[in-house]
């Protein structure tokens, strides 16, 4: 929550929160999408169909390789067509996404389900990036470029409230009921946020007749804040992927807490504590988040018994909170205004990546060592994440955003 003194025609901080709420619902909406298949999953793949964690890695991390080929496309929509255009067109494709989902859970021969539901992951892949990067570049646009961070504070929060709900329900459903109810549930949010960003008026286009900055020069613009984001974002892409795995492993219940444990740090140190990058320091604040984030893949790595684990899974939410908006507000004050959709895209790329790397390399890791070993190796990036912010963030030029 950016604490910046707003200009006399900028909206007050409570106006801008008002124009931000239909936006923060149609994230939490579309983000459900996302957030509640993710540990039924892991249970869909290796109990129901069968396969490996290998296996289990590589659907979860498809979606974020689909993504990022699809980041530089979203940001250069959002820039020309407005994000609301953007929003429009990837709600509908996690609906269809969803579609397939139902279809896969419908086909009894588990290569072809697999098959399915690798087509599903694709598609939800471009459409979480275009309806993301649409909604962030649209809250920028209805408060203005001084209020980035509340914008990407608001934007996280329900992205991990999404989560935090969508995962007890998504493990719920799918040992209750089957993966056929998570598909139709996948198809029905989209559906939900499309309805609300119907009623929400577009934006102007700020690229207008000026030139955009090439995709590349901008990612020069502003990759040592997504470099250090990106390694952050490991501990969360292995607890999504395999916590569920993790606690079945140990004969542990109660998985699904552990990534609402994760949520619930995550939201309540936005709250209560985001403007802390802006009176502190982005680099300040992200290195003592990291050491916290450390902290809980610590815990993560020995625990003893849940309790533990569900400790290790809170702090690793408490410590990677606050690092997308102290590295985000830094990244977004290096572009001009007519390429911010770009950036938007190109730093949430960063993120894709682990995400999409961390899931096969983890299934690799855990194949060889065990589950443990997954979270160690989250420690680990959170170590160098914290050089790189540490040692490796000069003195930069700033451009006016």
């Amino acid at each position: 929550m950016n604490n910046a003194t707003p200009s006399v025609s900028s909206p007050s901080s409570h106006e801008s929160t008002l124009r931000l709420l239909p936006l923060v619902a149609i994230v939490f909406s579309g983000f459900l999408a996302v957030g509640l298949p993710l540990p039924a999953l892991p249970l869909y793949v290796n109990g129901v169909l069968d396969f490996s964690p290998l296996a289990v890695g590589w659907i979860i991390g498809l979606q974020p390789l689909a993504t990022i080929l699809t980041r530089k496309f979203a940001g250069t929509y959002v820039d020309r067509h407005g994000p609301r255009q953007s929003v429009m067109m990837g709600l509908p494709m996690a609906a269809m996404a969803g579609l397939l989902y139902v279809a896969s859970a419908l086909i009894p021969h588990p290569s072809v389900a697999l098959a399915v539901l690798v087509a599903g992951r694709l598609l939800m892949g471009p459409a979480e990036s275009l309806f993301l990067t649409g909604t962030m570049t649209w809250g920028i646009g209805r408060v203005g470029p001084q209020r980035t961070g509340i914008v990407m504070s608001w934007q996280g929060i329900a992205m991990f409230a999404a989560l935090g709900l969508g995962a007890p329900l998504g493990v719920w459903v799918m040992q209750n009921v089957d993966f056929l109810a998570v598909g139709l549930a996948t198809v029905a949010f989209p559906v939900v946020g499309l309805l609300i960003a119907s009623r929400v008026p577009p934006v102007p286009v700020a690229a207008g007749a000026r030139k955009q900055v090439p995709f590349l020069r901008v990612i020069g613009m502003i990759w040592r804040q997504g470099g250090a984001l990106s390694l952050a974002s490991a501990p969360f892409a292995v607890l999504t992927a395999f916590v569920v795995l993790y606690f079945a492993s140990r004969g542990w219940e109660g998985a699904g807490l552990a990534l609402t444990g994760f949520a619930a740090g995550y939201i309540l140190v936005r709250l209560f504590f985001g403007r802390l990058p802006d009176q502190l320091g982005g680099r300040k604040v992200a290195a003592v988040s990291l050491v916290i984030e450390a902290l809980g893949q610590f815990l993560l790595w020995m625990a003893p018994s849940p309790g533990f684990a569900l400790a290790g899974a809170t702090l690793t939410g408490v410590g990677f909170s606050l690092v997308f908006p102290a590295m985000g507000v830094e990244a977004m004050r290096r572009v001009p205004p007519e390429s911010r959709g770009v950036a938007v895209g190109g730093f949430l790329a960063f993120v894709d990546i682990t995400s999409g790397v961390t899931g096969p390399l983890a299934g690799l890791l855990i194949g060889a060592y065990g589950y443990r070993a997954a979270f160690l190796a989250g420690l680990a990036a959170c170590a160098v994440s914290f050089a790189v912010i540490v040692f490796g963030m000069g003195k930069e030029p700033q451009r006016g955003a």
